[in-house]
C-alpha cells in the first residue's frame, strides 16, 4: 500500500485513491497508521500510573474505566503484571467507586515490582497469585476469591499466544457474571505482522483471533465494544490496542 499527504491541498492519496484528509475517513487512515508506528517506537512504554509503569494506550484506559464504572465490579481479575501498572489503575478505580478489589496472576512477579506494590497505599485492594494463568490450580484460587453473588470482569494480559489466550478464555470466562466482560487485549498484533518489531505470524497467532473463534463456539459471549458514554463527534469505534477484545457474556 502507498499512502501520500498532501498538507496543502488537505487530502490523503491512497493507492491513487483520494481521502480528505479532515474527514472520518482521514482521520481512521491517520489513526490506524499511528497506531502501527506508536507501537513499533514503544510509545506505550512512556506512561506510569501512580508513580508505576503501565504499558497500555491511554485511550484503552479511559474506555476500559467507563466500563468499570458503568459495571461497578466486585472483583476485578487481571492476568499479567508486569510492573503492575495496570493492577494499580484497577485499584484506583476500584478506590473512587468504594467498591471492589484487583486478582492480579502472573508466572512470575520480579521481586523489586512485588515490593512495589507491597508498599503502595492501594496495597489492601490487590491480591497477587503467583504462577501459570492457566494451571487449573491457579484458577481456582483465582476462583475461590470471589464470592457466590460477586460482579466480575476479566482482564487477559499475560501471554499473547493464540493458543494460550484460547486457553484462559476457556478457563476464566466461567468466572465472569451476566453483563460483564472477558478482555482479551493485545489483538493489535494481527496489524503489526509487517512491523519492524512484528512477526510474520501474527497475522493469526493473536488474541483478537482466539476472541473471535471463541466467540463463535460460545454463545453465552458475544464481542461487543462497548459504547461511548458521551460522542459529539462523527467518529465511531476505538482508538484501540484492542480489537475484538470485549467479549460481553449475555447468557
Amino acid at each position: 500500500m502507498k499512502i501520500e499527504f498532501d498538507l496543502d491541498a488537505k487530502m490523503i492519496d491512497i493507492d491513487g485513491r483520494r481521502v480528505e484528509l479532515y474527514s472520518t475517513e482521514g482521520f481512521h487512515v491517520v489513526k490506524d497508521l499511528w497506531l502501527k508506528v506508536g507501537w513499533n517506537q514503544k510509545y506505550v512504554y512512556t506512561f506510569t500510573w501512580l508513580g508505576i509503569p503501565i504499558i497500555q494506550l491511554p485511550d484503552d484506559l479511559m474506555r476500559y474505566q467507563e466500563v468499570v464504572f458503568e459495571l461497578k465490579p466486585d472483583v476485578i481479575v487481571e492476568t499479567g503484571i508486569a510492573h503492575g501498572g495496570s493492577l494499580v489503575y484497577s485499584a484506583s478505580l476500584c478506590h473512587l467507586l468504594g467498591k471492589g478489589r484487583v486478582v492480579g496472576i502472573d508466572i512470575e512477579v520480579r521481586p523489586h515490582n512485588r515490593a512495589r506494590l507491597d508498599t503502595h497505599p492501594l496495597k489492601s485492594l490487590i491480591t497477587i497469585i503467583e504462577g501459570a494463568s492457566t494451571e487449573p490450580g491457579v484458577v481456582a484460587r483465582a476462583a475461590s476469591l470471589i464470592g457466590p453473588a460477586e460482579t466480575v470482569l476479566v482482564v487477559l494480559d499475560s501471554n499473547h499466544d493464540y493458543a494460550y489466550v484460547m486457553e484462559e478464555l476457556l478457563a476464566y470466562s466461567p468466572l465472569v457474571t451476566p453483563g460483564s466482560y472477558i478482555v482479551a487485549t493485545d489483538g493489535i498484533m494481527r496489524e503489526l505482522s509487517d512491523a519492524p518489531r512484528g512477526q510474520a505470524g501474527w497475522v493469526r497467532n493473536n488474541p483478537a483471533h482466539a476472541a473471535e473463534n471463541f466467540a463463535a463456539q460460545n454463545p453465552a459471549f458475544v464481542i461487543s465494544e462497548p459504547t461511548w458514554l458521551f460522542n459529539e463527534s462523527n467518529l465511531t469505534g476505538n482508538v484501540t490496542h484492542w480489537p475484538s477484545a470485549w467479549l460481553k457474556r449475555v447468557a
